[in-house]
């Protein structure tokens, strides 16, 4: 049997979800001076769109409540309408700068529906293609990303731009 090593993977998997001063780093993204760096794409009222670091597909991205949750029950209806509203802003967005055709949409809540930092709730969007799935996630569980990640961040955001989709000048 043939491995893929990505030894960059275990540096997640077995490190902390805070930054360096011990933060979650959720609440931590949108306050960076380095929004390219953080991979967040998008600022709002009550939530930020940023990129899966460790995507399931290329263009695979994370809508945050500003919120400090760790389930859509603790949200007020404001930020719960606002997350849903900057998933709706970036479904164009995904289609035309990635030219997916479909979409997984979904929050994982608690460890045993697969939150990988279960302490800060985040809505994924998975863009997805017809035929996506090849042989290697069904052999060995492991995916190609064809495009370098902050490569995937500016054609996103000039996307975005593209939208006509800027910043709030209220937000978090």
């Amino acid at each position: 049997m043939d491995r893929i090593w990505a030894p960059w993977r275990i540096q997640y998997i077995l490190g902390d979800k805070r930054d360096e001063n011990g933060e979650c780093i959720f609440c931590a993204k949108p306050r960076s001076a380095d929004l390219r760096k953080e991979l967040v794409l998008l600022k709002r009222d009550k939530c930020y769109v940023c990129m899966n670091l460790y995507p399931y597909n290329a263009g695979h991205l994370m809508v945050c409540p500003y919120q400090h949750a760790h389930c859509i029950t603790e949200l007020d209806a404001e930020t719960n309408a606002d997350v849903m509203a900057a998933a709706q802003l970036m479904l164009p967005v995904l289609r035309s700068v990635m030219n997916c055709q479909g979409f997984n949409i979904g929050y994982n809540i608690g460890k045993a529906a697969g939150a990988g930092i279960e302490e800060h709730l985040h809505l994924h969007i998975i863009p997805r293609w017809v035929g996506d799935s090849n042989i290697l996630p069904v052999l060995s569980d492991t995916r190609v990303i064809s495009e370098h990640i902050e490569e995937t961040w500016e054609r996103l955001r000039r996307g975005l731009a593209e939208h006509g989709i800027e910043d709030s000048p209220n937000r978090a």
